[in-house]
């Protein structure tokens, strides 16, 4: 059984209120990737999206531990391989927009299993950069290890 998107960008008006109430005690992590800055450019035959990397992390940080909320990416009946983190579930991770808050995609170093969507999670791996001008996605988590 593979999984794509989730219902959790479906459901995300009702948890809304919910959701701020579960924020990280330690916004730090969450504060880096938000301090990106991202500008759409949008011409009659091109599109680019520009990225502005804070110095601390435009080469990427090789142990990033970081606090959040499981949204499903990819997996199947041995468990996640991907997921997406957002920093509180009120956010839509799949809207492209910072209005709907910071999240990170996360490739796991190993499947999870018993993990359910909306989950808070901690998570160790390196923070790398995703230059490719066609997309919003700023930043990955790879090689990610459950603290």
């Amino acid at each position: 059984m593979k999984t794509s998107a989730s219902l959790i960008a479906l459901s995300t008006p009702l948890a809304l209120t919910a959701g701020s109430l579960w924020a990280d005690a330690s916004p730090a992590p969450w504060d880096l990737l938000k301090a990106i800055e991202i500008e759409e450019i949008v011409t009659d035959t091109s599109y680019e999206v520009r990225k502005n990397f804070p110095a601390s992390v435009e080469n990427g940080i090789a142990q990033f531990d970081i606090t959040g909320f499981v949204v499903p990416l990819f997996g199947d009946e041995t468990g996640l391989t991907e997921i997406v983190l957002v920093s509180d579930m009120g956010f839509c991770p799949f809207c492209g927009s910072p209005e709907h808050g910071t999240n990170l995609r996360v490739s796991l170093a190993e499947p999870l299993i018993g993990v359910e969507e909306g989950a808070r999670i901690s998570l160790r791996g390196a923070l790398e950069p995703v230059t490719d001008s066609e997309t919003w996605e700023t930043m990955i988590l790879t090689g990610a290890r459950v603290l």
